[in-house]
């Protein structure tokens, strides 16, 4: 059990945390979100005591493993090769190692009891080790990296050799098979890919100890999470739900606390004007003092500091052109006329298409971005635009490489050298960036405000193809929202590639598998996509898949049939379930909707105390509702995906 009593910490003039309570139970799988810095990760620095509160104590259970995903690598790593690297995941494990090679060196001299009294050690020692999983490690350090996008050729490579990014793969990889007993994760799909990302969404469902996940990414969170703490304005507050559960009882909780505080706002504006209008009066001399102590006694209701609302991404309606984007033909790319990035890619987008390119990283998916982007110049194979066609590309280090001393007009004005100054000041205010902050320097910039300046630069020429390259990497969940509903509406065509399950899932509609060096192309959405490969996870480079014959044929048809007629049964059990809770949840939205009418209206002789423990009551319910009808809804589709 992990405990936060009454913790505060502050930076500077800044109070990160302000008497945070709160509790992890063992066995426990919780989220935590929150805008950019806000203190999510300073919460990991004090469970790992790499942090001290200035108040109160943080308690974590003693002779506990902790697991945490170090954001900086080791400095020094030597010659070692990857997968000895990421072997060595358990530090007990080297101990226990060494003082068995120390006592089999004591047996050789050794005769009697003192040769029985080691042999015995050695048996404990070995014991211990084989529970900590020394014998199974490496092989699990081979699954990890596998599912992470390794090849098997990578295995024996020094791991210095790797670029930062497929370091902290490993890192994520060596961290995972440690199996410990509170596992820490800040943000461990930001170096992942797609399939890599569903992997480790795979691998996490199934971890046994308790799970803390720091991300922005939606999909994990709401597929792996039970328990929601929300870190904002230095409060931290706890739900009992996945992501999608924690917006919609926030917003709830939010809707209930703003009406108690009108109606208590309303109250006390009647007693102050009741005690202005007679405090002069001898005759209302006690009916004032009674109303004066009435104020006095009251305590203000709280309205918790809530997320910013979505940062606007409003990308402006694109110049007409052709129905015909862009075709490619029989496009390539080879660097050395010898191994092939891409080759014979065949590709036509229409207008309003929006394509995501999906597959490990290694398969060609930035290659081909830029490609159809123009950026990149193919080897082989055709490029043609339609007609008037304007494209906007965002490269994945735009973000990162702006010069940190130029301002955001000087950015923008990078974008269309002949842009008047008023065209300037109006896409940057567009993207967010009006009056003074046109002059803010790059380098102050939040990793949100980029990726706006990025797209105003875009937008200062405006596209109707648009390319965009890991855009999401930058943003927090508000930020993604906002991009996200940005794309969806653009009526000009879209080309993708990002890491974000969900963010793909909801802006794509068909998608491009790298298989390389060429493509598959699904014509549908990232759901389709899935269907249509059956629900087999997609191979990573070193995973060879080999079928199972399994029984012989008359009693797999006789097995299949006797599982279609219990899926059938178990599926007009959950419909009906699932049709009786939406009743109840419509029930109790209308009863609800119509108590926060009375709250807010100006009628006499209202109840509020009555009304308030009625709504309570009413969340208490919605809360335990829809609860159960997620998880009634989850298990359908798991049975329906199965059946088809």
């Amino acid at each position: 059990m992990i405990e936060f009593q009454n913790v505060t910490k502050f930076y500077g003039e800044q109070d990160v945390l302000v008497d945070a309570s709160f509790t992890i139970n063992p066995g426990e799988r919780v989220g935590i979100v929150g805008p950019n810095g806000t203190g999510k990760s300073t919460l990991f620095g004090m469970i790992l005591g790499e942090v001290q509160s200035d108040r109160g104590h943080v308690i974590v259970p003693k002779k506990t493993r902790l697991g945490h995903l170090r954001q900086e690598l080791l400095a020094d790593v030597g010659t070692v090769n990857l997968l000895k690297f990421t072997a060595d995941a358990i530090d007990d494990l080297n101990v226990i190692q060494a003082n068995i090679d120390r006592l089999d060196h004591e047996l050789k001299n050794a005769k009697g009891a003192d040769a029985d009294r080691i042999l015995k050690r050695i048996g404990t020692l070995q014991t211990e080790f084989e529970h900590l999983g020394g014998y199974e490690l490496e092989s699990r350090a081979e699954a990890a990296l596998s599912g992470l996008g390794f090849s098997e050729a990578d295995f024996s490579k020094p791991f210095k050799q790797f670029s930062g990014g497929w370091q902290m793969r490993a890192e994520l990889a060596r961290t995972l098979i440690a199996h410990p007993d509170i596992l820490l994760l800040d943000e461990p799909s930001n170096y992942l890919d797609l399939p890599a990302v569903e992997w480790l969404q795979r691998y996490l469902r199934d971890f046994q100890g308790t799970l803390v996940l720091i991300s922005h990414d939606r999909y994990l969170l709401e597929s792996l999470t039970g328990i929601t703490l929300e870190v904002i304005g230095g409060r931290i507050t706890r739900f009992a739900g996945n992501y999608a559960y924690y917006l919609r009882e926030r917003e709830g909780r939010l809707t209930q606390q703003l009406a108690a505080k009108k109606n208590q706002d309303r109250k006390r504006a009647e007693i102050e004007r009741f005690v202005e209008r007679f405090r002069a009066k001898n005759t209302k001399a006690t009916q004032v003092q009674s109303r004066i102590k009435m104020l006095e006694k009251m305590e203000d209701i709280q309205v918790p500091a809530t997320a910013p609302e979505l940062s606007l991404i409003q990308i402006p309606d694109p110049p007409h052109c052709g129905s015909t984007v862009i075709e490619v033909e029989q496009l390539g790319k080879t660097y050395d006329n010898q191994e092939w990035i891409l080759r014979k890619v065949d590709l036509t987008l229409q207008r309003e298409d929006k394509i995501a390119l999906v597959g490990f990283n290694g398969t060609g998916k930035t290659t081909l971005l830029r490609m159809i982007a123009g950026v990149l110049e193919a080897s082989e194979g055709k490029r043609r635009l339609g007609h008037k066609v304007i494209v906007g590309y965002q490269s994945q280090e735009f973000a990162e490489t702006m010069p940190p001393e130029k301002t955001a007009y000087d950015i923008v004005r990078g974008g269309k050298g002949d842009s008047t100054d008023k065209e300037i000041r109006t896409i940057l205010g567009i993207f967010g960036f009006s009056g003074d902050a046109v002059e803010k320097p790059c380098k102050v910039l939040s990793g949100g405000e980029k990726i706006r300046l990025a797209f105003a630069r875009i937008f200062i020429n405006p596209p109707n193809l648009l390319v965009l390259d890991e855009p999401t990497t930058h943003l927090d969940i508000s930020g993604r929202r906002a991009l996200e509903q940005a794309v969806t509406q653009y009526t000009g065509a879209v080309v993708l590639v990002s890491h974000d399950v969900t963010f793909v899932s909801r802006t794509a509609n068909r998608i491009v598998a790298m298989t390389k060096p060429g493509i598959s192309m699904y014509h549908g959405d990232y759901n389709y996509y899935r269907e249509k490969i059956d629900g087999i996870e997609p191979a990573s480079p070193a995973t060879n898949v080999k079928a199972n014959k399994g029984s012989s044929s008359k009693e797999a048809r006789r097995e299949r049939a006797q599982q279609r007629e219990a899926l059938k049964k178990k599926t007009r059990q959950l419909e009906k379930e699932i049709t009786q809770t939406e009743k109840l949840i419509e029930d109790f939205e209308a009863e609800q909707e119509k108590l926060l009418e009375q709250l807010s209206s100006e009628q006499q002789g209202i109840n509020f105390a009555e009304l308030n423990q009625r709504l309570t009551t009413i969340q208490q319910e919605l809360t335990r509702r829809n609860a159960r009808w997620e998880d009634l809804s989850i298990e359908l589709e798991k049975i329906t995906n199965h059946a088809d």
